[in-house]
């Protein structure tokens, strides 16, 4: 058996202890967190996905994450993800939560966000390359390259969030 997740319902309601590639292939509701990594200056990382890597191979993403385990909250999993994909420490901010369709199959994305303070130090078989961008030059960056489609709709949903939090009183 591969990765446990918890198979969950439209409410995000636990329905049942499943491996991963059987809620993929069966296009059952499981869990995902997700980090968008920021420096400093407010730029983000965007990386390119390792070309071995089972989904979506050599393609771009501004977010790092994956799967969040059996009894693992999304905060927990987003700073595990976060250690493991970019060997950095720290607790993500989550930011939204929504029902992705998926290209692959459809699950919950949580959102996170994080100021990286210190040194990234990706993960060579899960990214390939990496960089740091403003989002004037993400928001361009997406249009044009090879992106992951969940994560445009990702991006979609946090420029939207943005916007309305930003005009506020």
């Amino acid at each position: 058996m591969g990765e446990l997740v918890e198979r969950v319902d439209e409410h995000d309601e636990v329905l049942a202890v499943v491996d991963r590639g059987d809620a993929i292939r069966r296009r059952w509701l499981h869990r995902i967190a997700t980090i968008v990594c920021r420096d400093a200056g407010g730029r983000v990382l965007v990386h390119r996905r390792a070309d071995d890597v089972s989904l979506f191979p050599g393609q771009f993403n501004w977010m790092v994450g994956g799967a969040v385990g059996v009894a693992e909250s999304y905060g927990d999993a987003a700073s595990r993800e976060l250690a493991e994909e970019l060997g950095v420490q720290g607790r993500p901010r989550f930011v939204l939560k929504f029902l992705c369709a998926g290209a692959i199959s459809p699950y919950w994305l949580g959102l996170h966000e994080v100021v990286v303070t210190e040194p990234v130090r990706p993960d060579p078989s899960e990214i390939a390359w990496y960089g740091w961008l403003t989002e004037p030059e993400l928001t361009e960056f997406v249009r044009r390259e090879a992106f992951v489609p969940d994560a445009r709709e990702a991006f979609t949903r946090y420029r939207a969030l943005s916007r309305t939090t930003r005009s506020r009183p």
